[in-house]
């Protein structure tokens, strides 16, 4: 079960990185055999200039690409898998053209990065894996017409040009990764939504029973960072001198976290949480991690009407 919803994060996070540099589809169907591609990219040109705030995985997205994250170790047969939905996605792509009467250069054919967090010796020697000297160690590239690349997380440097392929990591790669994006400034462009994911990720496996030591211990380790974020939400609202000012912070952060878990939220619903009190808003700080549904924030809120009411 955990094994999806860290699925559902990899592609939520790797979206939300990208979209600002070109159009994601994750996932994205292939073959008349339904088969999925977590993440397939195509850059906007005008936009690859910025690129570089991504570090090692923004130089990924200069060119089409296929992005195949992994939680656990990479087997075999999930890269073969990978493989197949790769060929499959380059041989749309020459129909396409064969119909249009056009010729496609290699740079119009998706590079495929299969992200993993370990891979054993034999299995990167099976598949014909070679280091190039213009990538980082960690990355291995099968022979040249598959357009396949093996990216081994936990033995990319830990250098700030691997940050955002550290966070899908695990234990204390990932852990470590999480301590380096907190230590980013406020204003970097991608602190924030990744805290979110983050904090959704940890709403997410909280609510499971039976969770690996690894996941326990990245629910723990994001646990003080939520309640430093409602903190900071607060301070700010208290530099602007207004009470005012103090419910926006709580009820921006807030919103954000309950789109993250529950999707769009209905303007009724939100102009309702709008009208809470601070401490009705702290309330539901801790209220919204065991909701599962629209429903429960529905719940909830009607009995703090009921309440407000008596």
């Amino acid at each position: 079960m955990t094994r999806f919803i860290h699925d559902q994060f990899s592609k939520d996070y790797l979206e939300e990185l990208l979209k600002p540099f070109g159009t994601v589809q994750a996932p994205s169907r292939v073959a008349a055999e339904v088969k999925e591609i977590d993440v397939l990219f195509t850059p906007i040109p005008t936009q690859t200039a910025n690129l570089n705030t991504l570090g090692i995985l923004g130089r990924m997205a200069t060119t089409p690409a296929i992005f195949e994250p992994f939680r656990n170790p990479v087997s075999i047969e999930e890269i073969k898998d990978c493989l197949s939905k790769s060929l499959e996605v380059n041989k749309a792509i020459q129909r396409e053209a064969n119909r249009n009467k056009s010729k496609i250069s290699d740079s119009e054919i998706p590079q495929q990065w299969i992200l993993t967090p370990t891979a054993s010796e034999t299995t990167l020697a099976g598949f014909g894996v070679v280091l190039k000297s213009d990538w980082l160690e960690g990355v291995y590239f099968l022979p040249e017409y598959l357009r396949t690349a093996i990216v081994v997380i936990h033995q990319l440097p830990s250098t700030p040009e691997t940050l955002w392929l550290r966070i899908l990591g695990r234990g204390k790669v990932q852990q470590r990764a999480i301590d380096e994006l907190t230590a980013l400034p406020a204003n970097h462009p991608f602190q924030r939504v990744t805290l979110e994911l983050l904090y959704s990720l940890q709403q997410n496996l909280r609510i499971n029973q039976n969770i690996e030591t690894d996941d326990r211990e990245l629910v723990m380790r994001l646990a003080p960072l939520y309640q430093e974020d409602r903190e900071r939400a607060r301070q700010e609202g208290l530099q602007e001198g207004l009470q005012q000012g103090v419910q926006q912070g709580e009820q921006q952060l807030i919103l954000r976290l309950l789109n993250r878990r529950l999707g769009e939220i209905d303007i009724s619903l939100i102009e309702q949480i709008q009208g809470l009190s601070i401490e009705q808003l702290e309330s539901l700080a801790e209220a919204l991690l065991d909701f599962a549904i629209v429903a429960d924030l529905e719940v909830w809120l009607s009995q703090q009407q009921d309440t407000t009411n008596q």
